[in-house]
């Protein structure tokens, strides 16, 4: 069995869709994972109709402030708040780490985020966490540093691919590089959008509601660095 470290600045009790929790920046240890060829290609096609439906804004974070999110360091990584960015940083090989926001627990909604790519390569990987019941119950949205996407459902700690990798290439390939995340959600149903064009839809029915969170994963030999900001929340009038 593979050894996993965690590194917790906090106990975390686990969030149910009435509660809130402590948010814990999370430092884990993966072995690399399979990827699998060939990639279907993602057409730069707008779908306006797939973001069809955002209403008001419910809240948003300019990263002025840290005190909504689990910040820790450690020698193999660190998460901080500073000059309006939330910055993940891994300096070793095979290091996962994720951050989430303490509130609000989200249903429905549409959420954005800038990706500010400065240190990345190859398979390295980052992306934005949604319904994040507790840190072992989430679903993850990733980008590649090869321009690549995906989507996992992480239940219980186990991890399982809701949406296989396509290519797109508004994914940045190079560094320093910006893209904007973006996740509908609605009942079963979460799309996902780069520079708000649509990639994929997936439909499930296991998490409906939790808060939000970044995360970043060195896969290659050399350190990454993301940095996110100008999170933003929508109502859904579905």
């Amino acid at each position: 069995m593979d050894r996993v470290q965690v590194a917790l600045p906090t106990p975390l009790p686990t969030l149910t869709p009435t509660s809130t929790f402590t948010p814990t920046a999370t430092i884990a240890w993966f072995p690399p994972t399979r990827t699998a060829t060939p990639f279907p290609t993602v057409e730069r096609t707008p779908t306006p109709d797939l973001r069809a439906g955002i209403g008001e804004p419910m809240f948003g974070d300019d990263f002025s402030s840290g005190a909504a999110w689990a910040l820790a360091a450690s020698d193999s990584g660190s998460a901080a708040v500073a000059n309006d960015h939330l910055t993940l940083a891994v300096t070793e090989p095979g290091v996962y780490l994720f951050t989430t926001r303490q509130q609000p627990v989200l249903s429905d909604f549409y959420a954005e985020a800038t990706a500010n790519v400065a240190l990345c390569s190859g398979a390295d990987e980052y992306g934005m966490l949604v319904r994040v019941a507790s840190n072992a119950d989430f679903y993850r949205f990733t980008l590649t540093c090869d321009g690549r996407a995906k989507v996992d459902r992480i239940f219980r700690g186990q991890p399982s691919t809701m949406a296989d990798y396509v290519r797109s290439g508004l994914i940045p390939t190079t560094v320093p590089g910006t893209v904007k995340l973006g996740v509908w959600a609605g009942g079963d149903e979460l799309r996902f959008f780069v520079d708000d064009y649509y990639l994929f839809s997936v439909r499930d029915t296991v998490l409906y509601s939790g808060t939000l969170g970044f995360f970043v994963r060195s896969q290659e030999q050399t350190a990454v660095t993301v940095r996110f900001s100008d999170l933003r929340v929508f109502e859904v009038e579905e």
